[in-house]
């Protein structure tokens, strides 16, 4: 078989291996692909390697050869799933290889807002510390977690993990969940978004980006939040209407953002929210550890070695 990754660079910017690949067959690894270059590249594939280039009927009409795509991501809305199923092409995607790796990066965004350690490590480079009467001070008033309570919106693999880092740091848990029965836990109370926003001193999105809850994060949930509560976003841009988040940080409705995911990625023109007060963005890196990529690649080709043996896995269409 013919293997083509058309961006494999987010998978393995250089420090993975792509060798597993050569027991299927040959390979061709693309950094990346530009619309107008996909099918040139894909022309002799068997099996795509996609991450976030889109697949489209127009592409698919094209690769006469392709019989499988493989998704490098959990998210598969860059591929047209009507138009491969109707050339009855599996599209196979990767679950739960960064839960650890996200639930690490939520904490380090709420610590971040909560403990400043940036602005107080300027602070001491500065001469602050130096100049201080005092042999301890602060730039503000430094909430402690314990006791405050957590709110997860989509209580998936990743909220679950977030929960148990949130009890640790002995927090009271608050999440929303269409199953609740099923997933019920001990120290989870489900209650409704409406008083998750209400009641959370801090709250994580987690839940998958659709068309019922696009932009559901507006004017109407944020005027529910503390003001000393602190917004957490490591699931999907979109997830929040923007100019709205933006307002009420400038407002003070919350007392701080910390986003790992904008609505257009990179933002190539600027995001309203990178000069929003008390708001930290980090460039969508929070699934990106070396160990959570390696074990991405090991998903990736047990999907590959699932189709090579006639019983596709992890198929979404």
């Amino acid at each position: 078989m013919k293997i083509v990754a058309l961006d494999g660079r987010p998978l393995n910017p250089g420090d993975l291996s792509w060798e597993g690949l050569s027991t299927f067959g040959t390979y061709q690894i693309y950094d990346y692909t530009a619309k107008d270059q996909i099918v040139e590249h894909a022309k002799d594939a068997d099996i795509l390697l996609v991450n976030k280039t889109v697949i489209g009927a127009d592409e698919l009409s094209q690769l006469p050869k392709l019989r499988c795509i493989c998704v490098t991501a959990t998210g598969y809305n860059n591929i047209d799933l009507n138009a491969t199923r109707e050339r009855g092409i599996p599209v196979c995607n990767a679950v739960g290889y960064s839960t650890d790796s996200v639930a690490q990066h939520v904490f380090a965004l709420l610590l971040a807002l909560t403990n400043k350690i940036y602005q107080h490590h300027i602070s001491v480079q500065e001469g602050e510390w130096q100049r201080s009467n005092d042999f301890s001070y602060t730039l503000s008033p430094l909430p402690e977690l314990a006791g405050k309570t957590f709110g997860i919106y989509g209580f998936g693999r990743i909220g679950q993990r977030v929960t148990d880092l949130a009890q640790a740091f002995g927090m009271r848990v608050l999440a929303t969940h269409k199953h609740p029965e099923r997933d019920a836990r001990p120290g989870v109370t489900f209650v409704t978004l409406e008083t998750l926003f209400a009641d959370s001193d801090a709250i994580s999105l987690h839940a998958p980006l659709s068309e019922t809850n696009r932009e559901i994060v507006n004017t109407a949930l944020l005027k529910r939040m503390k003001p000393t509560a602190y917004l957490i976003n490591t699931g999907r841009g979109g997830l929040i209407q923007e100019a709205d988040l933006k307002r009420a940080l400038q407002e003070g409705l919350l007392a701080g953002a910390a986003l790992d995911v904008l609505s257009v990625e990179p933002p190539r023109e600027g995001n309203l929210l990178t000069n929003a007060p008390n708001c930290i963005i980090t460039p969508h890196l929070a699934w990106a550890s070396q160990e959570s990529r390696q074990r991405l690649m090991d998903i990736t080709l047990q999907n590959i070695n699932a189709f090579a043996d006639s019983a596709p896995q992890n198929v979404v269409n």
